[in-house]
């Protein structure tokens, strides 16, 4: 029995560590840094770690409702989640992941586009 890319790399510990290094990097960007001025950002991380978790096979799940209901007031771009992607590549880069692991990632990542950005933005 193959271990999940959660189990792989370190379980909770490691996203943990990957989550904050992505918002570290989103923070400073240019492209997406302006959405995070007055969110609660103790909030958001655990969220994201938890989705994440999610991702690489760990012990949460997200349903696409859910995904829409949290993102459609944010109205991003198509752009603003490129970078998003680029920046969690990044991190899990900085963090060991091998690239076909990332590739995997950002795969179940870009699978989630549509109800993030939802229908009509650019």
């Amino acid at each position: 029995m193959s271990k999940t890319l959660y189990e792989k790399y370190g379980g909770f510990r490691t996203v943990s560590r990957v989550v904050m290094t992505f918002y570290d990097k989103a923070l400073e960007s240019d492209q997406i840094g302006d959405y995070f001025e007055a969110v609660d950002m103790k909030r958001l991380i655990d969220h994201q770690t938890k989705f994440i978790s999610a991702i690489l096979g760990g012990p949460a799940s997200y349903s696409d409702e859910r995904l829409r209901q949290v993102h459609a007031p944010l109205e991003l771009s198509h752009a603003d989640y490129d970078e998003m992607a680029a920046l969690l590549a990044e991190a899990l880069a900085e963090h060991g992941f091998a690239p076909p692991d990332i590739q995997m990632v950002i795969a179940e990542i870009e699978a989630r586009r549509a109800p993030i950005i939802g229908k009509g933005r650019g």
